[in-house]
């Protein structure tokens, strides 16, 4: 679909052995830290990413429902 690649530097989602979901995308942590919608902080330890809503999609049949 174009939303990953085989170089290293590509976004990525996949689930840990724990269960937890992990994603690889771009830092967008200083570009939309101040248009947050109302309520949601970003903590110290943690970082804003974007992944595409196609690579999320694509994504969505390797995700056990809840």
């Amino acid at each position: 679909m174009g939303d990953s690649r085989t170089t290293q530097d590509c976004p990525e989602i996949w689930e840990l052995d724990n269960g937890d979901i992990a994603v690889i995308g771009r830092d967008a942590t200083g570009a939309y830290s101040d248009r947050l919608p109302p309520g949601v902080s970003i903590g110290s330890d943690e970082r804003l990413v974007i992944i595409s809503g196609r690579m999320l999609s694509a994504a969505k049949p390797d995700i056990r429902d809840a």
